[in-house]
């Protein structure tokens, strides 16, 4: 299967400039995507451009990274409702060489393979032009009413739009021209919201050189019932496990709907077609085994982060979701259960109270978990409480410190699927 003919099978293709199939087809090209370090970390959106980038050099291909060491410092408009803030030079530079750490996860930079991937920042280039240098050298072979038609800017100027950003455009479709020229870079890949800023570039290197350059974009993610791709209530979903941890990068994967499964599973993973049509005719018989979320999650996770945090996170998931002995939660360290325990409801005791005894009795009441001593001696009776996952047997039981993991938690089930944190201060 060609390139571009896999890529619009997994749905990455939206436009496409003629002459991209056949230049790709043709010989080994060179191709870049643009990154914005707005942060030191890139989130689960940027993983579409990343993923293009590998399908590029796995097909023979040189991709280039540049990440936005300058065009970080103007701000790109696209999509965007209003002017965003800012950053140092300081800040953007500290960004810059957090994504360039992530970026070197997902490609191959072995100099000695003729499609080794490159990594480079435009601000390398533009510290050294002038404003005047610009604009009489790049800002001349673009006109104001080309600039105008595009639809970035159109969406802006009921608002107000900046000189700064307005000339976003030219900026980023000179990062195209001087690649051409000293890279030998032919093809720029982006997000369908960059596709006007894509096409000034090959336009300035059509004006400026008479070259041929190329381009095709990728649809912008989106949910099945419409909302917004990589969002959560606790916000981004980011590829730095100090961030996000592994554990909940693999529970955003496996908690997306059937729907957005059999799209994602296309998108974000290398599996082969007639695998995918296989998983996922497995899947619609049974979709509460959730075959293609536990596929998703476990090729994202690896690839993201490592086969050990996988393997990790489905032991963790393990010990929410289904019957684990205490031993698996004993052996997991603060972080690690905390993030686990993310959303769990916490209710705190004392240190010293369990140094004495406590009776588990006056434990699940005096938290609050259950409201009188009367119910939780029902459950209790019934066998429906369990410490650390290990059931209560007696309603006489004396809790201490013994209980306590990482000398702090103690967790609380309460039937099947109700969990209480307890913390001891």
């Amino acid at each position: 299967m060609r390139l571009i003919e896999e890529l619009t099978w997994r749905g990455l293709v939206q436009d496409i400039m003629p002459g991209t199939d056949e230049q790709l087809q043709k010989e080994c090209t060179t191709g870049y995507v643009g990154f914005d370090p707005t942060s030191d970390s890139l989130h689960i959106g940027s993983l579409v451009p990343i993923i293009l980038l590998m399908h590029l050099q796995k097909a023979g291909h040189k991709p280039i990274a540049l990440v936005g060491g300058a065009t970080g410092m103007v701000g790109d408009p696209s999509g965007k409702s209003e002017e965003r803030n800012m950053l140092s030079a300081e800040q953007i530079d500290f960004n810059v060489k957090g994504v360039q750490k992530q970026l070197s996860k997902f490609l191959n930079f072995d100099g000695n393979e003729p499609n080794s991937a490159m990594m480079v920042n435009n601000y390398d280039w533009f510290k050294n032009i002038s404003f005047l240098d610009f604009i009489r050298d790049t800002g001349k072979h673009i006109t104001v009413n080309y600039m105008l038609a595009k639809d970035s800017v159109q969406k802006r100027l009921e608002t107000g739009m900046s000189f700064t950003e307005f000339t976003y455009q030219l900026v980023q479709g000179y990062d195209f021209y001087h690649m051409y020229q000293n890279l030998g870079v032919t093809l720029q890949m982006g997000g369908s919201d960059q596709w006007g800023n894509i096409v000034t570039g090959t336009e300035l290197i059509r004006r400026k050189t008479g070259g041929e350059a190329f381009a095709f974009t990728a649809p912008l993610i989106k949910k099945a019932d419409g909302g917004k791709f990589g969002k959560t209530e606790t916000g981004n979903i980011w590829l730095d496990a100090t961030k996000t941890s592994p554990y909940k990068f693999y529970q955003f994967w496996l908690n997306v709907s059937d729907a957005d499964a059999m799209t994602y599973i296309k998108i974000f993973t290398f599996i082969s077609p007639a695998e995918i049509d296989t998983l996922i005719a497995d899947h619609l018989p049974s979709p509460h085994l959730r075959i293609l979320q536990k596929r998703l999650a476990q090729e994202l996770t690896i690839m993201v982060h490592s086969t050990a945090d996988y393997d990790f996170a489905v032991k963790a998931s393990q010990i929410l979701f289904s019957d684990t002995t205490s031993d698996t939660l004993l052996s997991l360290d603060e972080k690690q259960l905390l993030d686990i325990m993310d959303g769990v409801p916490t209710f705190n005791t004392t240190k010293a109270q369990l140094t004495e005894g406590l009776a588990v009795i006056d434990l699940l009441t005096q938290t609050g978990i259950f409201p009188s001593k009367g119910e939780a001696r029902k459950m209790l009776q019934s066998g429906g409480v369990s410490i650390n996952k290990a059931k209560v047997e007696s309603a006489e039981l004396n809790l201490d410190a013994t209980y306590l993991m990482n000398e702090k938690y103690m967790l609380v089930q309460k039937g099947k699927k109700n969990y209480h944190l307890v913390i001891a201060e």
